[in-house]
C-alpha cells in the first residue's frame, strides 16, 4: 500500500513540475507585468472552468485528412452590399450557396444525412448590416424539425423582432461581431455608428437566443483600438461564450498589406476578458495568423485564460498537456459547447 501511495505522490510531483516548467518556458518571453496578469487570469480560469481545454475544427477548414462537420452556408451567395473593409465579401466565397429556402432545406437535409453535426447560417449584409432572414424563417423551422442539426447564425445587425423569429424558427445560437467605438463601426463596417451594434446585441439577448459575441482584434488597421470597450459592452450581458479572432489581411481588400496585432496584445485582451467575465468560455477563434507569431499567440492564449481554440498545432496540444490540462476535440465551430456525441466524431490520438 505504501509503495502505491509513494508512486502516486511521485507521479503527482512530476506532473506539477511539468506544469511549472511549461509556464516558466512561456514566461521567459514576456514582461513581469504580463506574467502577473496571466497568473491571475490562469487562476480564475482554473477555478471556474477546471482543466478541460477544447480544440475545434470548423466545417470550412481542413486539417490534414480531417475536415470539420459544421459547414457555413451563405444565404446570399457571394453577394454583399455592406462590403466591410477587411472582407469585401471574400469570406463568403468558400461557403455553400443556399440563396432560397428550398435550396437551404435541401442542402441541410443532405448535410445531416452525411453526418454533419450542425450548420452555420451566414451571408452578406445589406447597407444597414442586415441579412435577409425574413424569407428563411419557415425553411429554418423545417430544417429544425426534419434534422438533428445544431443551427448557429451569423445574425448581422438586427432588431428584437428578427431575433425572436430566429429563436422561434430553431436557431440555437447567434454570432455577432462587436466593436467598441464609432470609428471602427463607421470606417471598417460601414455602419452609421456603434449604437446600431449595441441595440442589436441587446435585441439578441432579449430574444432568448444563446449569444456568442465575436471581437475581431486589430480591425482598426492592425491596431488595438476599441477592443477593450467592446469587452466592457459584452460584460454587461451574460454571453454563452466569447470568441476573439484576430484581423488577418486578405488579398484583394484595402487592408491586404496591414499587419495583425502581436501575440502579446491578443493575450492581454484575452486575460482582461477572463477577469471581466470569469464564468464565460473564451475561445481563440479560427481567423488568426498561421505562422510563427500565430504559434506563440496560441500558447499565450492558453496562459491568458482561453478555454477553447479553433484549429490547433501539435505543439499547442503538447503545451496543453504539459500544463496539466485535458484536451478535448470537436469538429464544429468554437461557439458550440462541447458535446460528447459531437466530440466522438473526431478521433484524435493524444
Amino acid at each position: 500500500m505504501s509503495y502505491s501511495i509513494n508512486k502516486v505522490l511521485e507521479k503527482t510531483l512530476f506532473c506539477q513540475e511539468k506544469v511549472i516548467q511549461g509556464r516558466e518556458d512561456i514566461y521567459r518571453r514576456i514582461q513581469d507585468k504580463d506574467r502577473d496578469l496571466f497568473d491571475h487570469a490562469w487562476k480564475v480560469t482554473r477555478e471556474n472552468h477546471g482543466d478541460d481545454f477544447t480544440f475545434y475544427l470548423p466545417g470550412m477548414i481542413r486539417y490534414g485528412n480531417m475536415r470539420g462537420l459544421y459547414p457555413a452556408l451563405s444565404l446570399t451567395g457571394d453577394r454583399c452590399q455592406l462590403l466591410c473593409e477587411h472582407c469585401k465579401g471574400l469570406l463568403l466565397k468558400p461557403m455553400i450557396k443556399a440563396t432560397s429556402p428550398e435550396a437551404l432545406i435541401e442542402k441541410c437535409v443532405n448535410l445531416a444525412h452525411s453526418g454533419r453535426s450542425g450548420v452555420l447560417l451566414s451571408g452578406g449584409s445589406d447597407l444597414e448590416g442586415r441579412l435577409p432572414w425574413k424569407k428563411f424563417y419557415a425553411g429554418i423551422s423545417r430544417i429544425r424539425s426534419d434534422t438533428n442539426l445544431f443551427i448557429s447564425a451569423h445574425s448581422g445587425f438586427l432588431d428584437l423582432s428578427t431575433g425572436t423569429r430566429l429563436k422561434e424558427a430553431g436557431v440555437a445560437q447567434a454570432l455577432i461581431d462587436i466593436m467598441g467605438d464609432d470609428e471602427t463601426a463607421k470606417r471598417i463596417y460601414h455602419l452609421d455608428g456603434l449604437q446600431k451594434v449595441i441595440i442589436s446585441l441587446e435585441s439578441l439577448f432579449k430574444s432568448g437566443l444563446d449569444v456568442v459575441p465575436h471581437i475581431v482584434a486589430g480591425l482598426m488597421y492592425g491596431k488595438i483600438h476599441g477592443e477593450y470597450n467592446a469587452l466592457r459592452i459584452i460584460s454587461d450581458f451574460q454571453p454563452s461564450a466569447l470568441v476573439i479572432v484576430v484581423f488577418t489581411p486578405l488579398k484583394g481588400t484595402p487592408m491586404s498589406a496591414i499587419s495583425p496585432p502581436s501575440p502579446i496584445e491578443i493575450a492581454r485582451l484575452i486575460a482582461r476578458a477572463r477577469l471581466m467575465m470569469p464564468h464565460t468560455p473564451i475561445s481563440l477563434g479560427c481567423e488568426r495568423p498561421r505562422n510563427r507569431e500565430g504559434q506563440l499567440m496560441e500558447e499565450l492564449a492558453i496562459h491568458a485564460g482561453a478555454t477553447r481554440m479553433a484549429v490547433w498545432s501539435t505543439k499547442t496540444v503538447d503545451r496543453v498537456l504539459d500544463l496539466g490540462l485535458k484536451p478535448l476535440f470537436q469538429p464544429t465551430c468554437c461557439s458550440v459547447p462541447y458535446r460528447e456525441d459531437f466530440g466522438k466524431k473526431l478521433s484524435i490520438p493524444v
